[in-house]
């Protein structure tokens, strides 16, 4: 009898395991990715590893062609990184080369096939002496301008092309050491990226791509405006762009949806002066937006003087000082949960933010994990 039970019983079994295999599967899958920079004086031993699934240490810097780092202080955040594996064994740690300062020597790099070589020889090096899971980079940006860096028309292809070099040097590591070293980069959120790229042959060489869906309205800019909303806004004059829309373009460039890692930022962007109480969204303003950590954000909330301000079609906060005409765009707990809710209706990788210390007592990324469970 108990034998007819169990029988019977047994495709029940197979089939509930099925749906929990899958479950488990579908949560591990969604990402949580948090760079750590290693220039902010930050103890790293203060991150809670169990509310994420991989850490970018950023950065490292190209060096006569090669990745390397260069901050005296670099060993040893790295070292405290890779203790943080006891917190979370399934943790992954990567590195970053280049960011906005250092993306100076890529397109000389890639250039050429032999200085593709070296520099992806490199990766792999740089990567075993600290005991990295993989590397990512922040190239900013083939073929355009950004902080003084070099920049060629052939950009758009050399890029896809070091992307496989570094991909064959990993992999040949990674049938020595049997396992997968993994490869990532960050992607610029508008439409100029995606024509400077190629990033429907580009993301095959990539496990997943971390689109930078922040820094909209920046620091050159002297109008004021949100950094990070998630949908147009119907208030905006300039243009402008959004969360959604930087998804869309990536999928159209020919990347997978399950692929792409939505970026989220832990601080604001302030504008001074700005010129009018009656147009303080999207206004002018005598200075650019200057980046405000979330914590700092906080602390200027205890003054009184801001007053929260809320755009509903963009579904982002801001902030308006009218005694000091201070304008601020910030990320709140509201605004995460309501990405997070995007991420999975639309079946994304995961979520990225930029950058731990810039969080208060872990309120952001509690939201964000929280959200995304």
């Amino acid at each position: 009898m108990k034998l007819i039970k169990l029988i019977f019983l047994l495709p029940l079994i197979i089939s509930c395991g099925s749906a929990i295999d899958k479950q488990v599967k579908s949560n591990t899958d969604r990402k949580i990715i948090g760079y750590a920079a290693g220039y902010e004086k930050y103890d790293f031993s203060l991150i809670d590893a169990t509310k994420l699934t991989h850490i970018n240490f950023a950065f490292a810097n190209i060096v006569e062609g090669k990745a390397k780092f260069e901050l005296e202080t670099d060993a040893a955040k790295i070292a405290t990184l890779m203790t943080l594996k006891k917190q979370n064994p399934n943790l992954k740690v990567l590195y970053s080369v280049g960011g906005w300062v250092w993306s100076d020597q890529f397109s000389s790099m890639a250039a050429y096939e032999s200085t593709r070589k070296k520099f992806a020889a490199s990766c792999v090096e740089l990567l075993l002496e600290h005991g990295f899971d993989g590397v990512d980079l922040d190239w900013e940006y083939p073929g355009q301008r950004a902080e003084d860096n070099v920049f060629r028309p052939s950009d758009k292809d050399n890029f896809t092309l070091l992307l496989a070099d570094i991909r064959k040097a990993l992999d040949a590591q990674g049938q020595k050491d049997k396992t997968h070293y993994l490869l990532t980069i960050a992607t610029g959120a508008d439409q100029v990226y995606i024509d400077h790229t190629d990033l429907g042959q580009a993301h095959k060489y990539l496990d997943f791509i971390n689109v930078m869906c922040y820094d909209f309205y920046q620091g050159w800019m002297y109008q004021t405006g949100h950094h990070a909303n998630l949908y147009p806004s119907n208030k905006e004059k300039y243009g402008g762009n959004s969360g959604v829309e930087a998804i869309d373009r990536h999928i159209k460039a020919g990347v997978p949806v399950n692929k792409l890692v939505m970026g989220i930022p832990f601080y604001g962007r302030q504008w001074e002066k700005v010129a009018s109480a009656d147009a303080v969204l999207y206004g002018s303003a005598n200075e650019g937006g200057i980046i405000v950590s979330y914590w700092e954000i906080l602390d200027k909330l205890k003054s009184g003087k801001y007053e929260k301000r809320y755009d509903e079609s963009a579904k982002a906060s801001y902030l308006w000082n009218a005694t000091d005409k201070i304008f601020v765009s910030w990320e709140t707990p509201k605004d995460i949960k309501l990405k997070a809710e995007y991420i999975k209706e639309k079946e994304l990788g995961g979520a990225m933010f930029w950058e731990y210390s810039l969080d208060k007592d872990q309120e952001l990324l509690n939201t964000l994990f929280e959200s995304l469970k």
